[in-house]
């Protein structure tokens, strides 16, 4: 258990946390969300993964300043005991919404794809009741999690194949044949389908050697930038632009191609075995919710876990319409941009602070 903060989790820890936290739904949505630039958008998980990089290089160094210290802690002593409590609140209510939008997303894939104009309800209550069960073991279970989602799920990948043979190579070229508004229309929304390593500047007090934590990340980012990558690259082949642009989920579509004698759907097989990866993410958001609610009360309990699934299943089943629920979860993801800058300001202050101490 993390109780105390030990240091539990090893190199191969982090690297799988950074890559299925980032996964998730990210990746079923990825060709869609890059529509606006068309068949230019293959490349731009490499340009992603550049940014998640640089990104990555104040945070790890922010958490090497106050290594026993999540974020959290960090806000309480560079911006006092109010403001940081204040952010740190804040920081519950989004990990919460972000929990809630995962599972939200997911089950209406379901509704759509294998269950339509059913209820969700019992799947909604067992699926918080699953991701409960991960966090009950602390970060270390979930990271064991991640481990055999990778090799549950990862395999996939080879389901590319028809795709890619029945696609049209030359849908690659040109590669800048977008606007400067599409390109920021798809970098904005698409950015999102990386969201997610940011989570690490809250275990990481938890990582045995903080030194390597960047190199472990970063090996993390990468392999998600591989799968990205992949599918980008066959998504842009398979699919019409105007596929590319009304698919909400392409990755289905492509499973749809395979065509194996033995499964009559593969794309309902595909939509079965993604629960591992939601679950990752999921419980990822929700662990961190609750480790701000400790902090909050400066108490460390499992009944903060209840606390934020009940809230949770709470805001999921309020009722306003189809739109508003959208607008706030796209909202929510948005939030996260701020989230991976955030820890540049943080840095500033920092090294204020120790200039004005000197």
């Amino acid at each position: 258990m993390d109780v105390k903060k030990k240091k539990i989790l090893n190199g191969y820890h982090v690297v799988f946390l950074v890559q299925n936290i980032m996964v998730g739904m990210g990746l079923l949505s990825m060709n869609n969300s890059l529509s606006p630039v068309g068949y230019s958008q293959w490349w731009f998980p490499i340009l992603f993964g550049l940014i998640a990089n640089i990104t990555l290089i104040p945070m790890i160094w922010l958490a090497l300043q106050y290594k026993d210290d999540d974020l959290f802690d960090i806000h309480e002593k560079l911006l006092g005991k109010f403001l940081g409590k204040t952010m740190n609140s804040f920081l519950i209510l989004y990990a919460t919404v972000l929990f809630a939008a995962v599972i939200q997303n997911y089950l209406d894939l379901i509704q759509v794809a294998a269950l339509p104009q059913r209820s969700i309800t019992g799947h909604l209550i067992l699926f918080i009741v699953l991701t409960v069960f991960i966090i009950k073991g602390g970060i270390k279970s979930l990271a064991r999690f991640c481990i055999v989602t990778f090799f549950l799920t990862g395999w996939m990948v080879y389901f590319l194949r028809w795709g890619f043979v029945d696609g049209e190579i030359r849908h690659l070229l040109p590669l800048f044949n977008f606007t400067a508004s599409e390109f920021w229309d798809a970098t904005k929304i698409g950015f999102n389908t990386l969201v997610g390593y940011e989570l690490i500047m809250f275990y990481f007090p938890y990582i045995r050697h903080p030194e390597k934590a960047f190199k472990h990340a970063s090996i993390g980012i990468w392999i998600t930038i591989f799968f990205y990558l992949a599918v980008g690259i066959v998504g842009v082949m398979y699919f019409t632009e105007w596929q590319l642009e009304h698919l909400l989920f392409p990755v289905l579509k492509l499973f749809q191609a395979v065509d194996l004698s033995f499964v009559e759907r593969i794309d309902t097989f595909g939509i079965t075995v993604w629960v591992f990866l939601i679950l990752t993410t999921a419980g990822a958001y929700l662990w961190t919710a609750k480790k701000g609610i400790d902090s909050v009360r400066n108490k460390n309990s499992q009944y903060h876990i209840y606390v934020t699934a009940i809230l949770t299943f709470i805001i999921i089943n309020l009722p306003v319409s189809q739109a508003m629920r959208k607008t706030l979860y796209e909202n929510t993801f948005y939030v996260s941009y701020g989230l991976i800058l955030w820890p540049i300001l943080l840095c500033l202050v920092h090294l204020v602070r120790r200039k004005v101490k000197r």
